[in-house]
């Protein structure tokens, strides 16, 4: 049971509907990045959890696996 990069795509879209979203992944392992404005101010890690948060759903069910995330804003991307 894996989830398609498409998928990831939406799940993080709906937290953060204004960023710009990347996703690979094979079935088991998946990159992404997304800028946002929504990372200003926050720090590696609250930008990580967020990004986990959006996508929480899918770990659980075990769908999603492993996820690498790079979060940034606009103007560190």
């Amino acid at each position: 049971m894996s989830i398609s990069n498409e998928d990831v795509t939406k799940l993080i879209e709906a937290s953060f509907p204004d960023a710009k979203i990347s996703v690979a992944g094979d079935g088991y392992k998946y990159e992404t990045t997304v800028i946002s404005e929504a990372f200003d101010g926050l720090n590696t890690l609250k930008r990580h959890q967020a990004v986990y948060a959006a996508v929480n759903s899918a770990i659980t069910s075990g769908e999603l696996h492993a996820l690498t995330i790079t979060a940034k804003t606009p103007d560190e991307a």
